[in-house]
């Protein structure tokens, strides 16, 4: 078996590391908006049919997300949170967070259909 497929699966510590989640990188300093490229993803899995707009790939400490999801959320007039190092804004919101965003110097890519 090559190195890289060999990994270790079991542990007499921690139980079985398949089923542990994935650690997130944590960002402990913000990068200017001027040097990310935000993606907006509209996604319903998991929400009973009812869609939510994400904005991946924000490169932001937990304060400066927060307050960005704060200035998105008034700019929308709807609510979300932030989970696991990305903004969900509730309703399909990408094309007024888009503006919202290029507003801010954020570059934006809208994904999906």
């Amino acid at each position: 078996m090559s190195p890289e497929k060999a990994r270790t699966v079991w542990s007499s510590e921690d139980g079985d590391l398949r089923k542990q989640p994935a650690k997130a990188a944590v960002v402990t300093q913000s990068l200017p908006p001027r040097e990310q490229i935000v993606s907006l993803h509209r996604e319903t899995k998991g929400r009973g049919g009812k869609g939510v707009t994400l904005l991946k790939g924000l490169a932001l400490s937990e304060a400066d997300l927060a307050a960005l999801a704060k200035i998105l959320k008034q700019a929308c007039g709807s609510g979300g949170t932030v989970k696991d190092g990305l903004i969900e804004i509730q309703g399909d919101q990408r094309e007024k967070i888009a503006e919202a965003l290029k507003k801010l110097g954020y570059r934006v890519k809208i994904a999906g259909g």
